[in-house]
């Protein structure tokens, strides 16, 4: 029974499903009764003894039934589970510049404080920025798209963020290029530019389980370059980071514009004379051409939470397991920032999840998000806090940390908008959020708990079995589908090699064969690298694709129409061979699936107005299968169609 359940049911019987149990069993189980107790009814002696049981068995059977939530607690404990505290709700904010502003730029500081009314009323709901802004008074008032013949404006669908753009065109090729144009009077400033990025989001994609293990690294699909125009050429603009993955996934790039050289220029179809910025595709592998929603300058990241610092929590007395407690919950991940003063002034403490690899000179502690409480240790699995006499009551302070979180935080577009103290430049009138605040979840529950914990014990923070392989390969990166080969290697094929697994990834993407790119494969790899076991030798690779064309003689029905049959089996053909929805299942062609014969036809027969099947030939790679006959594929191998030949006629043109 899954941990999805609230309750397992042990025994369903019920009293009257037991009472008939025991009639048909009397004769079964007493035979020298047999010729005596022939009365069942509930008027004989027996009977009234056997339903006294029956009763007790229902009784016991509903106590059994009720297993206690205590026993799902202990039993999630027994396993290192723990309810996971609420986390904040996190969304990016804009900061516009008044026109009349003087400066080129501003600095928002880090932990600036902006709200949202809270749904129904009550509290404002608090969020702080997460790092420091440089804040530019120009404002991005072009985007142009060359996708490698001409310039396209996209400026009207940046400034509605719907239903997005392509930066770089349907193809994404080499030297296809989006530029960003700014308007400003005089020089344009050397600073630090920061650029947010929003990415079309991928809702297909299922939910990764965190298992507390590092990031990975990750490897874009593409090599870009930034470069500025200077009013003759395109420089070389130095690139200081890149949150998006080439464009790829939502988060920011922060630019270093040059202290001189940026000329103003106009790009036709944009009348105006700007200061231009672009990035250009030096070296393209998109599995997907990357598409856009927005755009934006002057915007950086805020969560749901609050700041405090220097809180006195008291005194340590120097006893063992010492507890204290903060005095706001929660407590966001990784934000406390413990010191202690035992008579050396302030040190600081690590937090440990648990003691049970503290040593007694170990300065660790154990810090309950949800209630705030602080535990230390017992001097045999971490240090015990030693009193300080010239500070008895205020030796222990939490220096710095940060709480909130909850559902209450995911507020919807344009609600974070209320700067909780006015910043000289900033216009307050338009500081708002361009999308809603996603993220916040209140503490889970023990139902929560119940289901993550099936997915806990099956080894998904590591890779053992070919299972694990290939579910955490879809988690890596943009993985449609993954194969992996256990005692396969790529170098050796056909033979058997001990401790050597291969992983065969389909990227999720238009191309009829979809490819990863080098950096898809490198991302896959380091991802399974830090999850497998030492002794396992892994490789990711491409899979091997071989083409499939169909050649059909079709008799339609007299009443169908010839364009719309033809068309129906050409893209039924293909959709059957596709190697991401294909098969019979739809979730792609099965890696080394042999073509059957049967089945191929069978497909054409799905499609409304085919009567009958003249002539059906299968190639593959350019070689004519024999006639109605099985067709074998390579060994993990998947197939593509890209042009059936379908002949289609009514049957008195035969």
């Amino acid at each position: 029974m899954p941990l999805s359940q609230a309750i397992p049911t042990i025994d369903d019987r019920d009293f009257d499903s037991l009472l008939a149990e025991v009639r048909t069993r009397i004769a079964r189980y007493t035979p020298e009764w047999t010729p005596v107790w022939t009365d069942v009814n509930d008027n004989d002696p027996g009977i009234t003894m056997v339903q006294v049981f029956a009763w007790l068995a229902e009784i016991l059977t509903y106590r059994m039934n009720k297993v206690p939530e205590l026993n799902y607690i202990k039993f999630l404990q027994l396993l290192g589970i723990e309810l996971s505290a609420a986390e904040p709700a996190s969304a990016e904010v804009t900061f516009p510049i008044k026109t009349s502003f003087t400066e080129s730029s501003i600095i928002i500081p880090k932990a600036t404080q902006i709200t949202a009314q809270a749904p129904g009323g009550g509290s404002p709901i608090v969020f702080e920025t997460d790092r420091s802004l440089i804040a530019l008074k120009a404002p991005l008032a072009s985007l142009l798209v060359f996708d490698g013949f001409s310039f396209i404006s996209v400026t009207q669908e940046n400034e509605s963020a719907q239903p997005g753009f392509l930066p770089f065109g349907p193809t994404a090729d080499a030297n296809t290029a989006l530029l960003l144009g700014f308007e400003t009077t005089g020089s344009f400033p050397s600073l630090e530019l920061d650029l947010a990025i929003w990415t079309q989001p991928d809702i297909s994609k299922s939910s990764l389980f965190k298992c507390g293990l590092p990031d990975a690294p990750s490897f874009a699909s593409a090599k870009l370059r930034w470069e500025f125009w200077d009013g003759t050429q395109w420089l070389r603009l130095s690139l200081l980071k890149d949150e998006t993955l080439a464009l790829t996934r939502t988060g920011h790039i922060f630019l270093q514009t040059p202290t001189t050289g940026m000329q103003p220029a106009v790009f036709p179809p944009e009348p105006k004379s700007l200061f231009w910025i672009r990035v250009r595709v030096e070296e393209s592998q998109y599995e997907r051409p990357p598409r856009l929603l927005a755009v934006r300058t002057n915007t950086t990241s805020v969560l749901q939470a609050e700041t405090a610092q220097f809180e006195v929590l008291g005194g340590s007395n120097g006893r063992r397991d010492q507890v204290f407690q903060l005095a706001n919950v929660p407590v966001l991940k990784g934000t406390l920032q413990l010191e202690i003063d035992q008579g050396n002034g302030p040190e600081p403490w690590t937090e440990v999840t648990d003691f049970f690899g503290s040593t007694p000179t170990d300065l660790h502690y154990v810090l309950d998000r949800t209630s705030g409480e602080i535990r230390f240790g017992d001097g045999l699995n971490g240090a015990i806090p030693v009193a300080n006499a010239s500070n008895p009551d205020g030796n222990v302070v939490a220096h710095e940390y940060r709480f909130g979180g909850g559902k209450k935080g995911n507020v919807p577009a344009k609600a974070i908008k209320t700067l909780s103290a006015s910043i000289d430049g900033v216009d307050d009138n338009r500081v708002a959020n361009l999308f809603a605040a996603i993220n916040g979840r209140d503490e889970e529950t023990l139902d929560e708990a119940k289901k993550r914990a099936p997915r806990t014990i099956k080894s998904r923070c590591r890779a053992v079995s070919v299972e694990d392989f290939e579910y955490l390969a879809m988690q890596a990166s943009t993985i449609k589908r993954a194969k992996a080969l256990p005692l396969f290697h790529p170098d050796f094929p056909g033979v058997k090699v001990p401790g050597v697994i291969t992983v065969i990834v389909v990227p999720d993407g238009d191309d009829p064969a979809p490819t990863p790119s080098e950096g898809t494969l490198r991302t896959v790899c380091a991802y399974l690298d830090q999850r497998r076991l030492l002794t396992t030798e892994l490789y990711v690779i491409k899979p091997s694709y071989q083409q499939v064309e169909i050649e059909a003689e079709v008799v339609a029905e007299d009443t169908a129409d010839l364009a719309t049959v033809k068309k129906g089996v050409e893209q039924t053909i293909k959709d059957y061979f596709d190697p991401l929805k294909g098969g019979e299942d739809g979730q792609g062609w099965p890696f080394g699936g042999t073509i059957f014969y049967s089945r191929v036809s069978q497909r054409i027969f799905t499609v409304p107005g085919v009567q009958s099947i003249k002539q059906l030939v299968i190639t593959l790679d350019g070689n004519e299968a024999p006639f109605c006959s099985d067709v074998p594929i390579k060994e993990a191998g998947l197939l593509f169609s890209t042009s059936p030949l379908i002949e289609v006629h009514y049957s008195f043109e035969s």
